[in-house]
């Protein structure tokens, strides 16, 4: 049987330090996931060029557009079973598991055969160039036929994080990780497999990933243990996961439609600067899987406390979140722009001594590619932490359980934000710069819009715990 020892207590003990006890192992465990795209994105711009990175690259906004109603219900599991638990619901928690479980598995199954049937249209939809069309469709193809092991990995471990356990799923993460980059070698080096090849790589690192976090939890012996045998959709565990999961999906898909317009707009400069803009947002996905963590904390935090009914402890949650994420953006968003060229080359590398045009040009296009990534990352980059602090306030309401409102002011914020500045004032200055800096301009708005929607959720659900527990107002 597992130990379920090393669990943070949430609910009591110091806010800061638990805080940060609960992040680190999370902010490795994105970085992680990261390196799963990293490696694919240099080993491909290393060994199989331009055309292949900007092919891989240009995937993104699309993937994360289908995937993102789905894993929104992982945000409503969390939730759910972060309340529970913080209430010593056990049986809550149990039949939350297998809920979650089984709809991950159905979901997974789902996006794996629209993905796989529709990548082709999807990316004409786009406007991808023909140059890189066929390689970005092969590599759509294969991913998906991972989803379904990316799908449950996640909602597992978005519920192990729930009760507190940050270090298990990065455990598991390290392992296929590892896995992950070593088959990207010999898929490509040794098979030249190419794009085919990372694709390969990574949907097997996800089905590894799935087996050990499916493992350790049905050997877990209290109410986090999964039994495949009782895996079972309960109606009031699934209307809980639905009413804050599916909000946190759709705004999390209308992010990623708004993307999908700008990465159109990206792919309307041609393939180099679509290479430029996929280096300069791998470097940005680090920063970001840092800040993240802080989303996590405040979802994972809030739900504990509002379930055991501590609800004095909530702005000290949102308070120590929102000070961390700001701090960790600017030194990792600074630190980064300033070495950006290096970093950059790292996925598009120039040759000192080119001995044929071929690799001449290879070199001019990327260093050209280096110069539009710079420029991504000098208006997304330097104001990122404001993009953190957007994230923390919209994990502290719907830990509370408030998922609607969040939704409604992002997609109104920073997704109707960006389209509305794409067709417009893009469209009438058209330059990368005009694009880019939609980016935090949305963000700026959108969270002094969800800042007041935290104190709002706050005053409610206050509200409502001494409207239940009346003996709790002169406490």
């Amino acid at each position: 049987m597992q130990s379920t020892a090393k669990r943070i207590d949430i609910v009591n003990g110091p806010m800061i330090p638990n805080i940060f006890r609960f992040s680190l192992p999370l902010i490795a465990t994105g970085m992680l996931q990261l390196l799963y795209n990293a490696a694919d994105n240099i080993v491909v711009g290393q060994f199989d060029g331009q055309t292949a990175l900007a092919a891989v690259g240009s995937t993104g906004s699309l993937i994360n557009l289908i995937l993102n109603i789905c894993m929104g219900l992982a945000v409503g599991s969390s939730v759910a079973v972060a309340q529970d638990y913080g209430a010593g619901n056990k049986e809550g928690v149990r039949q939350t598991i297998h809920t979650s479980v089984l709809i991950s598995m159905i979901g997974g199954l789902l996006v794996a055969v629209i993905g796989f049937l529709f990548s082709g249209t999807f990316l004409r939809w786009m406007g991808s160039p023909e140059n890189v069309l066929p390689l970005s469709t092969l590599y759509l193809k294969i991913y998906f036929l991972g989803t379904p092991a990316s799908m449950v990995y996640n909602f597992c471990a978005s519920m192990l994080r729930a009760m507190g356990d940050t270090k298990r799923p990065l455990y598991f993460l390290t392992i296929s990780g590892l896995i992950n980059v070593i088959l990207n070698l010999i898929f490509v080096i040794v098979f030249h497999m190419g794009v085919a090849g990372v694709a390969l790589a990574t949907i097997i690192s996800q089905y590894v990933s799935m087996i050990m976090v499916m493992v350790y939890m049905i050997r877990l012996d209290d109410c986090g243990k999964l039994d495949l045998k009782e895996l079972k959709i309960y109606k009031n565990k699934l209307v809980r996961v639905v009413q804050v999961g599916l909000p946190a999906g759709l705004q999390g898909s209308v992010f990623s439609i708004s993307n999908v317009v700008i990465q159109s707009s990206i792919n309307s400069f041609g393939s180099v600067v679509m290479s430029g803009n996929t280096a300069a947002g791998q470097l940005e996905g680090f920063v970001y899987t840092a800040m993240n963590s802080l989303y996590q904390a405040a979802l994972t935090f809030t739900g504990q406390n509002v379930g055991a009914g501590k609800i004095h402890k909530l702005h000290r949650v949102m308070l120590s979140c929102a000070a961390i994420v700001v701090l960790i953006g600017l030194i990792m968003g600074t630190g980064i722009y300033l070495v950006g060229e290096p970093l950059l080359e790292i996925y598009l590398p120039i040759e000192e001594n080119p001995a044929t045009e071929e690799a001449m040009q290879k070199n001019l296009e990327n260093l050209k590619a280096i110069d539009y990534g710079m420029v991504r990352l000098f208006y997304v980059m330097l104001p990122y932490f404001l993009c953190g602090l957007m994230e923390v306030m919209v994990g502290c309401q719907r830990g509370m359980g408030m998922s609607v409102t969040p939704m409604i002011t992002s997609m109104l914020g920073a997704c109707g934000i960006r389209i509305f500045w794409i067709y417009t004032f893009f469209t009438w200055f058209r330059s990368l710069p005009m694009l880019y800096i939609s980016y935090p301009i949305s963000w700026f708005i959108t969270t002094s819009v969800h800042t007041i929607n935290y104190f709002r959720a706050h005053r409610n659900t206050k509200k409502l715990y001494l409207k239940e527990h009346p003996e709790a107002e002169n406490q």
